[in-house]
């Protein structure tokens, strides 16, 4: 599935395009409201193991694989065998390829299966990558991530905004992960809206590892993602020479066209992101090269020890 976000979304004020979609919203809510009941009563309930959830409620963007996989690590460290579980679509096989590059991943249609099988094949903490609407999982620990330039959005639940669901929830969260620059106004928005909640906050930044691939290099630089911009930022930020960049719609496949258009300037060096890399043939992947992004977090010793205390 293809999707391209609209601009509107992230407006500040509020659109025509917003106001017309309004009406599609609260269906929407409705939906999410009845999905969320049926799921609580039904199927919800305390797994084995730790289930670690990392989610978001922007749609696309906010950098939870790149934070399922620095989890990873950390719980790796601390003498843990952990899981990576990710709801099975064939358009997300980009972003599976990109856990199982790391670890053990397990998919189904089912979360509840997913994390059953790993206990089977001895794992012992659950780490979901978007999971935090799916409640026929009780996870042990929230975390939801927000990226510092989009935030929310202009507020608004699709399709009328990008929310997947109303600000409130992050009253389900234990831990909100920020990517990007310290966004104080943001921060009293969250505190404002969860009150006497105590509610962890942590920044990170991405960290280019294959830099020196690109250093004193003309660049052309593409991606289909949930916001190209906030890649095609990331390499001027770290000073790379960017000539030119194309974006495309989160999960894109590729066509021959698409290569011909991207490689029209071949005096340059063509990269995209990791998330692209993985959904090209080998001909294509033969044509350019993936920048190696890791997450870092700031105060991450705090943040290791919150972890282990849900293990």
């Amino acid at each position: 599935m293809q999707f391209k976000k609209p601009k509107f979304w992230d407006y500040k004020k509020l659109s025509f395009q917003s106001i017309l979609l309004f009406p599609f919203s609260i269906i929407y809510l409705a939906i999410i409201w009845f999905i969320r009941v049926f799921s609580i009563f039904k199927t919800n309930k305390k797994l084995p193991i730790p289930v670690i959830c990392v989610g978001n409620i922007y749609l696309g963007g906010t950098g939870k694989t790149p934070l399922v996989r620095e989890i990873f690590n950390i719980t790796k460290s601390l003498g843990k065998n952990p899981a990576f579980i990710k709801k099975y679509h064939p358009y997300l096989s980009d972003e599976i390829k990109m856990l199982k590059n790391k670890g053990e991943t397990f998919t189904d249609h089912k979360r509840q299966k997913s994390i059953l099988l790993s206990i089977s094949n001895n794992h012992d903490v659950a780490i979901l990558d978007d999971g935090f609407q799916d409640f026929s999982v009780r996870p042990d620990f929230s975390i939801l991530c927000f990226n510092s330039k989009q935030m929310i959005g202009n507020g608004l639940l699709i399709p009328s905004g990008p929310l997947r669901e109303n600000l409130s929830a992050i009253l389900r969260a234990d831990c909100i992960v920020i990517n990007g620059h310290k966004n104080l106004e943001f921060e009293k928005k969250l505190f404002e809206t969860i009150q006497n909640k105590k509610l962890h906050i942590f920044y990170s930044k991405y960290k280019i590892n294959n830099i020196e691939k690109f250093n004193n290099k003309e660049i052309t630089a593409f991606a289909g993602i949930g916001n190209p911009s906030n890649f095609f930022d990331l390499l001027r930020e770290n000073n790379l020479n960017i000539k030119e960049t194309f974006s495309f719609p989160d999960h894109h496949k590729y066509s021959k066209n698409d290569f011909e258009k991207i490689m029209n300037n071949k005096s340059t060096k063509i990269i995209t992101t990791e998330k692209d890399y993985y959904r090209m043939n080998d001909s294509q992947k033969q044509s350019c090269e993936y920048v190696e992004v890791d997450l870092e977090i700031e105060n991450k010793d705090k943040f290791k020890d919150i972890i282990k205390s849900y293990l």
